[in-house]
């Protein structure tokens, strides 16, 4: 990272300090008044008063060009709650030793108080590093930088501000939580044999051959495509089968109640992020899906590289997610008809009966469906609660009674759409304030259980 040319010499004149601009005025005074009192010792004390802090801008403005910075993140992704560090570094790369320095970096305001350094004397061709900790509990991507410079001359005349041209960017995703191995409908196919399928199964007219390598067995030649391509074909090894899993996140804005770190939506988006990491480092194919329709694909082999990849982009993506003005879950319902999506986890808001009936349609197409229902009522009740100044409880005031009706007709309404997603075959969690997303995991292995074992 190099210095930034910026402002000129008129901006380097603005840099004088209050000791500088005072020795200027009083300098340009003494001169007027040697000159009109006819006082040649007096001119000479107003010219050296005048002509010092001139020099101390001309000296910094000739140095401006000799310091070259840079800055370094461990790590540059990291959770929400969890600290990261910043490593700066300042090189002289003058043959020339630098007066005072001191160090500021440009920091987001939710990443903590902005950083200041002092640096003495940096010698010729050394450098100085220095560091400092940032620390976010929201999630999103935050830039630090540009670094600025400001020099100094020994006498304290004159302090200019450079600004390197260069940032970086820091990304706080959701915290992920460690979840328990369970066995969810739908995961039949990703585990032990059954997991690995052969081409063969779909007819040998589904085959397709690739040519014949130095050591391939002679007894999977394919005689019909040798013929057709004139040239030795061999049937392809037996591919792997990886077992699939979407996790759909309702994002629309209507569906949740309060924001914050606290609130029902964060709490689905780190559901969203621990569910997608856990079935990545099962071996999963995973896939984030929005109510948009927007969705971020898993990898397609079994490879650890793509499968780290994979969780990047998808914490990257959840660190950025945001509401969306969408009122329907449609667009998802039409991205899950386009094939068997495997295992489907949906991190869902408040739904009426319409967009619960869309909701219980697209668990059609999958072999196993979880659903984590946010109640908004209860948290909604719950921010009311911590809210509330203790010294001060909250009195009975007229009218409560439709607040109390509003807050049954939600509780009403949750209800009946988490009875019609059960109907539809979902596995149904209400997810209230203060629940552990482990707990729930667990509880819904133990219903699909009870389910299967009441249908058997």
């Amino acid at each position: 990272m190099t210095e930034d040319s910026g402002s000129g010499l008129r901006a380097a004149l603005g840099g004088l300090t209050t000791r500088g601009r005072s020795f200027l005025a009083a300098g340009i005074a003494a001169a007027v008044c040697a000159y009109v009192l006819g006082q040649p010792d007096l001119l000479r004390v107003g010219l050296l008063l005048a002509v010092l802090p001139l020099v101390c801008v001309a000296v910094l403005y000739r140095t401006r060009y000799r310091v070259a910075g840079g800055r370094r993140l461990a790590p540059s992704r990291v959770p929400a709650t969890s600290e990261a560090r910043v490593h700066l570094r300042i090189d002289n790369v003058s043959r020339i030793p630098t007066g005072l320095l001191m160090l500021q970096d440009q920091v987001p305001y939710v990443l903590g108080p902005r950083p200041r350094f002092v640096l003495d004397r940096v010698e010729p061709g050394g450098h100085r590093e220095v560091s400092y900790r940032v620390r976010s509990d929201l999630r999103g991507q935050y830039p630090l930088g540009p670094l600025q410079l400001r020099l100094t001359d020994p006498f304290g005349m004159c302090e200019l501000t450079r600004s390197f041209s260069a940032y970086d960017t820091l990304t706080v995703v959701p915290k992920v939580e460690a979840l328990p191995a369970v066995r969810l409908g739908g995961e039949a196919s990703g585990y032990g044999e059954s997991r690995t399928r052969t081409l063969s199964l779909a007819g040998e007219d589904d085959l397709i051959p690739r040519g014949y390598r130095h050591g391939d067995d002679l007894r999977r030649v394919h005689w019909r495509s040798t013929a057709k391509y004139g040239e030795l074909m061999v049937r392809r090894e037996e591919q792997p089968h990886k077992a699939r899993c979407t996790v759909l996140l309702d994002t629309r804005r209507p569906a949740y109640y309060g924001a914050g770190p606290d609130s029902a939506f964060e709490w689905a988006v780190g559901g969203s992020a621990s569910v997608a990491m856990h079935m990545l480092e099962r071996g999963y194919s995973v896939r984030l899906l929005t109510d948009t329709g927007s969705s971020v694909p898993g990898p397609d082999g079994a490879g650890g590289a793509d499968a780290s990849d994979a969780a990047g982009i998808m914490l990257d993506t959840l660190a950025v997610v945001d509401h969306s003005d969408g009122a329907g879950l449609s667009r998802a319902h039409e991205v899950l008809r386009a094939g068997n999506e495997g295992l489907l986890v949906a991190f869902l808001g408040d739904l009426d009966e319409e967009q619960a009936a869309i909701v219980g349609r697209m668990r059609q197409r999958a072999g196993g469906a979880v659903a984590f229902v946010m109640d908004s009522s209860v948290w909604s009740s719950r921010e009311s609660r911590e809210s509330q100044d203790p010294a001060y409880p909250a009195l009975p005031l007229p009218g409560a009674d439709a607040g109390d009706g509003e807050t049954r007709n939600g509780e009403i309404r949750a209800r009946r759409a988490v009875r019609m997603l059960r109907e539809a075959g979902w596995t149904v969690l209400q997810v209230s304030a203060g629940d552990v997303l482990a707990d729930l995991w667990q509880r819904a292995d133990r219903y699909r259980s009870r389910e299967e074992a009441g249908t058997g």
